[in-house]
Order: structure tokens, then sequence, then C-alpha cells
């Protein structure tokens, strides 16, 4: 880190060829550079192998999921259907010969194993009689398959042989590896010397790692694990306290107990949150047209609610699907059920309204199959799944489901149900009663009394309803879910909403999975209650499978099988199947999310360094086996939430309202119906965590925007991490930012020491939890000295930084020297390990 800021400090306008001082502008383009360029170069570093950013080849699947030469998959080894073959023909083979009737080209099937021997395309045991090798080994280009026009990439020498020698062992299959049914695997028996096996996960890794020959990595230090611990379980850095007191607990448990107390804190709900929001298309808008605001803020809160009190994943599903129709439901259930109201909608007075329901209805399809199932369920919208066995029979009897959901087609959404805090109730019945009172008095008098005479008793009446309006104006609402007889759905042919001349669905599960259980007595058609309860249902072999997947994902920084979104045959296999069998039944036999999380951030594999190693560079460049953690930059909320965190600006409060922070002047002037202009807030509400953003989706926070955060129109089920120069000039420039510094520089003029000394090695150890090395506090102290020496020559500069944000500024220091030591701020929260989950 130093060598990047030396080499930045010295090439990019700090100093001039004769070594002095460039004077620049306020926000310090010099300054600019040196930051800008700083992270971007060491970012660059970060974000190689480490960040395991290589993609294998699109639509190479499984075949092309591992560089790593695996000893017990040569080419000697007896050929697996679901690893080695599948990928392949559902690739190159299943768009003319798979599941979908309608593209289906010579009444071929090769998803079936019976059909296509029928066919003749598979004689098991005898590839040349087999029609299929014969026609992709074909010289002719006419009778080769697939076809030219297809425009698929040629099968490599290495398939082809390997699709031999599946034809030559008898063509067998198998059925897909997330649609079996879950069995939890034996925990290999395995002895690693000098690894310790502290949980079966670190078995399954270690007998991969004997079959591969390879070593794993030793432990990482304790900073780095208490700040990726920290980073995973709460989204924050730790404290320098608490970092010193983690270095000084030498008792065998130490790390244990530090787990523990950071899946208590009430944090971890809100970093778990921000994975789930994405799930669920949590936004703060209506997304289309005028994408006007909704009320849903405390759906955010119940679900980091849940996970702090760590409610069972079953439940937490039950109640967002079907909240509303549990026996004796709370409010909280209530609010829960939300959920099915995040969906994009709109208030265009043209709008057909016919269409905007089949537009609901598929959207909610489409969420559901990818939070849940982790599957493609939407390519059945239009005609049946080329790869996987989704129908449109099944995604119309999906939609059904959801079909009693009371809500405009078109129009505004309702206000919502009240929901208010314990003394918020309490007020609120003492003016509704009151308000009856009136009520009671007018109606008593008016017995008896003429109308001219009841003017009083009137206004009291009107006061009363007023007063309990107005009270009601400040509580949070929230939509939810409204049940109410279920409108009829028909099968859309290709998906056109004009089109009523398709079947009419009644609910139903996809056929290929394991049926929901019979209705009850009295009950006449199956609903959203009976697909929550089948969702986790231990019959149902995703819905397990795709959590465990995404979860090793947050900790470990890949999915076991890395598509997160698509577990269906276009995924890719996963690189540990038993290990990733085992920990959903691990999940599936209690629900317990803090109970997987713990298994997983206390097993010896995810203690392990992220440094790269030589040897695996060459063996397991994409560190597909883990014998060594990863490292990544931080998503966007947690890069905002790190620098008011080390500045001291963060307020900690946990739920409310949405906060709007700082946001360029103009952003919103395309908002229309009505025009609007983003108003930031003041005070605390300023520097809450990015989680609270209000998430605007045609017009996403832009600073959020450059860390990759989605507009959460659809389910993002991984974010994508970029590596772009806007990252380093949003640190750099967003007021938040330097705010953030100023604030962290006043901190450390008022708590980091008398000297400079002690005063930046306060501040770099509050950015990264180390104290600096003597060449990293050589760089630093020069880069203050040089900005005094500007902003002393330059004081209209300074004044100007340090008007920039809400936060006041120091009144009995200098502001050139404030400015100066808000330029080390700066440096220090751009860096690369500040913003790092190392």
């Amino acid at each position: 880190m130093m060598k990047d800021l030396q080499r930045a400090y010295q090439q990019h306008g700090m100093v001039t060829t004769k070594g002095r001082w460039h004077g620049r502008c306020l926000v310090a383009v010099c300054l600019g550079l040196l930051v800008g360029v700083s992270w971007f170069v060491s970012g660059l570093i970060v974000s190689g192998p480490s960040f395991a950013v290589a993609q294998p080849p699109k639509g190479g699947q499984a075949e092309a999921a591992s560089p790593v030469a695996t000893k017990a998959s040569g080419n000697t080894s007896k050929v697996d259907f679901q690893r080695d073959i599948r990928p392949m023909l559902a690739t190159h083979c299943y768009p003319c010969h798979g599941p979908d009737a309608n593209s289906r080209k010579a009444n071929l099937r090769l998803d079936q194993r019976e059909e296509a021997i029928a066919a003749g395309a598979i004689v098991p045991g005898k590839p040349e009689q087999s029609e299929l090798w014969r026609r992709l080994t074909a010289p002719d280009p006419a009778e080769r398959m697939p076809p030219l026009q297809a425009k698929k990439p040629p099968l490599s020498p290495e398939q082809l042989a390997r699709i031999r020698q599946w034809l030559a062992e008898g063509a067998s299959y198998a059925e897909h590896w997330s649609f079996r049914k879950l069995v939890r695997p034996e925990v290999p028996q395995v002895h690693l010397p000098g690894w310790t096996i502290r949980n079966p996960i670190d078995a399954f890794l270690a007998y991969r790692w004997q079959q591969e020959g390879i070593q794993p990595s030793p432990q990482a230090d304790r900073i780095t694990l208490i700040r990726r611990l920290s980073f995973d379980l709460r989204g924050l850095p730790p404290g320098v306290d608490e970092v010193h007191a983690f270095l000084n607990d030498h008792s065998p448990d130490a790390y244990e107990k530090l787990v523990d107390r950071f899946l208590a804190s009430p944090h971890y709900g809100e970093r778990m949150a921000v994975w789930w929001l994405d799930l669920v298309r949590y936004a703060d808008s209506i997304g289309y047209h005028s994408d006007n605001p909704m009320n849903v803020a405390p759906y955010r809160d119940y679900v980091i609610a849940a996970f702090n009190s760590n409610k069972r994943f079953d439940q937490f599903t039950i109640e967002q699907l079907a909240g509303d129709l549990l026996p004796q439901r709370s409010r909280e259930q209530l609010v829960a059920s939300a959920y099915n109201r995040l969906l994009q909608t709109t208030e265009e007075g043209g709008a057909q309204a016919k269409e905007y329901i089949a537009k609901y209805a598929a959207d909610r399809v489409r969420n559901y199959g990818q939070v849940w199932l982790g599957g493609t369920l939407m390519c059945a919208e239009c005609h049946n799944h080329k790869y996987d066995p989704y129908t449109m029979v099944d995604f119309y009897s999906m939609a059904a489901f959801f079909a009693d959901i009371q809500e405009a087609a078109v129009g505004p959404r309702e206000p919502g149900m009240l929901v208010p805090t314990a003394e918020q109730e309490r007020r609120l019945q003492q003016l509704q009663q009151a308000e009856r009172a009136a009520r009671q008095t007018l109606q008593a008098r008016s017995a008896v009394l003429p109308a001219a005479a009841l003017r009083r008793e009137r206004e009291a009446l009107r006061q009363a309803e007023a007063e309990r309006s107005a009270f009601e104006n400040t509580i949070p609402r929230v939509l939810v879910t409204i049940s109410g007889p279920p409108r009829t759905v028909r099968l859309l042919r290709r998906g056109n909403w004009q089109d009523d001349s398709g079947p009419i669905m009644t609910p139903r599960t996809p056929a290929f999975l394991p049926p929901l259980p019979p209705l009850p007595p009295g009950q006449q058609r199956y609903n959203r209650l009976d697909l929550a309860r089948w969702t986790v249902s231990p019959d149902n072999p995703l819905t397990a499978r795709v959590m465990a997947n995404r979860l090793w994902k947050l900790f470990y920084g890949r999915g076991i099988a890395r598509s997160l979104e698509e577990s269906g045959t276009q995924g890719e296999w996963p690189t540990h199947p038993e290990l990733l069998d085992w920990l959903a039944a691990e999940f599936q036999s209690n629900w317990d999310v803090k109970h997987l999380v713990r298994l997983m951030v206390t097993a010896s594999a995810y203690r392990q360094s992220a440094q790269e190693r030589p040897d695996l560079r060459e063996r397991d460049p994409l560190n597909l086996l883990w014998a060594r953690q990863n490292r990544f930059r931080l998503d966007a909320e947690f890069v905002r939430d790190t620098a008011l965190a080390i500045s001291g600006l963060l307020v900690p409060r946990i739920g409310g309202p949405p906060a709007r922070p700082y946001q360029p002047p103009g952003y919103w002037a395309a908002l229309n119906f009505p025009p609007r202009e983003w108003v930031k807030d003041k005070g605390e509400q300023q520097y809450r965590r990015g989680l609270y953003t209000h998430w605007q989706r045609t017009f996403p926070h832009p600073a959020m925007v450059a860390f990759d955060a989605p507009s959460r129109e659809e389910c993002t089920c991984e974010r994508p991490r970029s590596n772009i120069p806007q990252q380093a000039l949003v640190l750099l420039n967003d007021p938040e930012f330097v705010e953030a510094a100023r604030a962290f520089a006043q901190k450390a003029l008022r708590e980091g020491g008398p000297d400079d000394h002690q005063r930046l090695s306060w501040m770099f150890e509050r950015a990264t939890a180390r104290r600096p090395d003597p060449d990293e506090q050589q760089v630093l102290a020069q880069l203050l000295q040089r900005h005094r020496q500007h902003y002393r020559q330059h004081t209209e500069a300074a004044r100007q930084l340090l008007q920039v944000g809400d936060h006041p500024p120091l009144p009995d220091v200098p502001a050139a020297e404030v400015a100066a030591w808000t330029s080390v701020g700066r440096v220090l929260l751009n860096l690369h390990e500040t913003i790092t989950r190392p």
C-alpha cells in the first residue's frame, strides 16, 4: 500500500519537477489524483485473482467451470452425466431437442434417455451405432450437429472424447443435481497434517484438497480475522477498542466468542437485510412511469428484526408469502406480507389495466422462482423452458397462487396499514377514544337540542377528528397483502396479455417437482399459504440448496455453485456438490440461519489467509477449491457505512423512515407526474447507514450506483463487482465522503494526541485497524506538511473545503490546519485497504 501511495504521490501533481507545490483548486484535483490513482491502482491488485473475476466461457457451464486439473475426474475416470455431459447437451442440443415442444426438431428429445434410445440417437455401449455420435462427428458440415445456423461453439476434441466415453459406458442419465431429493451425505473422514478440522465444512474441503494434492493456506492474522468477521457479520469495520480486546484475549475460544458477539449485534440484521432486500427487489418507489413513492419501509425493518431475532427461515418465508392468511395473524405477520406488494406498479393514466394485471402476475412468479427456487421459471412465460422442465402450464399455475391479491391495476397505491410503536399505539388509542366520546356527546345532545344549539359539540368533534388524523400522519404505514376472491388466470399464449384463448389455470407447483399435499376437507383450491408451506417442506429439494449456496457466497466470496440465480441446467455445476448438500440438509433440519452462518465462519477454511500463493495461482487461479480465502471490495452501502463509522458520524439507530443523504442537485430532473426535487435530510437522519437510503428505482442514489448497487427493479441474486475510476471519484468528491474526511480530521485533532506523529498513527489505525509502518507514516507526514503549506497560502480554498457538509467545523483550530488534516482523512478513506473485506 505504501508503494502505491508513494508512486501516486510522486507522479500525479503533488510536487513539480523542482519539488515545489502545485496549487490546485478546492476539492484538490491533485489530491484527487493522489487518492484516486492510489486507490485505483492498488484496487486493481485486489481485484485480480483474489476477486475471482475471471469468467468461464458463456454456455460452457460445468465442463468449463473449473480450470483445476482434477485427478479424480481425469479422462480415465468414469464419466459423470451431471458434471460432464448434461451441460454440453443443454448448451448444444436442448434448444432443438429438449423440453420445449414448440421448438423441437425432428421430434427428437435428448433430455430424456428412453426417448433418445427409442429414436436411435443413443445406443448404450455402442458409440459408433449412436446417431448422436455420428452427427456430432460427421465430416459433412450439412450433416454435422449442432448446425452452423445454430451459432453454437463447436465441441472440442476433449468434449467429444467425453461424450464417446459416456456412450461407451452405457449412456446413463441422472436427475439434475438441484432437482434431486435432498439427502444428507456422509462427512468424509480425513486427516490433513497441520490442519484443524473444526466442522464438516473443513472435512469436505480437505478431502478435495487431498485429491488435488494441494495444501490449505495458513490462518490469517488476528487483525485480518476481526476485520473480515466485522464486515461479513455487521457490514461495519471493527472499532479500535474491539480490535485491541480481541488481540489481548488469549483464551482458546476467543475467536468463537467474537463470532457470537457479532452475531448478537443489532447490526447483524442490517447486514443480512441488504442481501435479502436485493433478492425481493425492495425499493421505496413504484418503478414504472412516475415512479412515485410507496410506503414499505416497515417491511425493511421487519427483515432486519427477523435476522436479528434469528426467526426460523421457514417461518420467515411463510410470513412473507402468506402472512395475511395465517390464523390469528399478528401485525408483524401482516407487515411481512408486504413482500407481495414490492413489485413495480404504474400510475400512468393511459395504461391498460389488463396488461398490467398480466405484468404484475408475471413479476410475482419471476421473483418467487428466483428467490426461493433459484431458477429461471420466468423463461416459461411465453414458451416452455428450452433447457429445464418448467412449462407454460407451470408458470401460469404459479401465477394463480397470487390471483387473490387485491390491488388497483393502474393508479396510486393506497397509503397502507398503520404501524405504530407501542408509545404511538397508546397515544392513538387515547385520541380515538376522545374522538368517540365527542361523537357520542354530539349524538346524545342531537336528540334533545336543535341543530343550531350544537355548534360547540360539532366543533369539539371536528377538532378531535383533526387531532387524530394529524397524529396518524406521523405514524409509519406499510402496504400489506389483502386477500379476496381470486381473479381468473389463463395461460397467455406467447405471453400475449390480449389473448384470452388459453385454458384457465388453477394453483399448482411445477409438475416435475414433488406435488402439494392433498387439499384439506372444505378447501376448494390451493392458496399462497399452501405454496409457502410447500416451499419450505422437506419434499422441496431447491429452497435449502439455493439458500445455503447464497449464504456461502456471502462469507467465501463465491457460491459453491457459482450461478446464484440459476440452479437449473444452464447454471454451473457445484465445485463441491456433497458439501452443498450437507449444508442444505443441515439448514433444512432446523432452518436456523445463525447456526448455518456460525458453522461457515468458524470453520478453519474461513479463517485462512487470502494471500495469493504461486502454486495456487497455477493450479487453481479462480480459487475454486478454497485453499485460501477471497478478498473483495465492500458492497455500496458498506463503503458509505465504513466512512461514516471511521469518521464518528455514523448514527447507529436501527430502523425508521428512508433517509435522504446528499445527492447532486437536478439528479431527479427527469422525474415527472409530479416533478420533484431531492430534499436532503437534516441532523441525525443524514448519517444513517446506507441500508436506509431512499431507494428510487429509476434513479438510485448515484454514489450507490457507482459501487454496483442495483435498481431493484428485478431480483438481484448477486451484485457485480466492478473496478472503475468513478468509484475513486465518488470517494474523493461526494459530499458525504468529503464531510466524513473532515469529521475524521477534526476528531483526530481533538483525540488523536498532541503531535502529528501520534495523530497520523491514530487515524491510520481507525481506518485499517493496524498501525502504519514507518514508510507509510512518512508518506502521510509529507502529505500533511505539503497541504498545510498549500492551505496557508490559499485560505479561501481551505474555507470552502470546510463548508462541505452539515457537520460543524472546529471553531478554535485554524481553517488551514483542519483542511490539511482533512486531506489526510480523504487519503485514508480512499485506501483499498479501507474499503476491502480482507
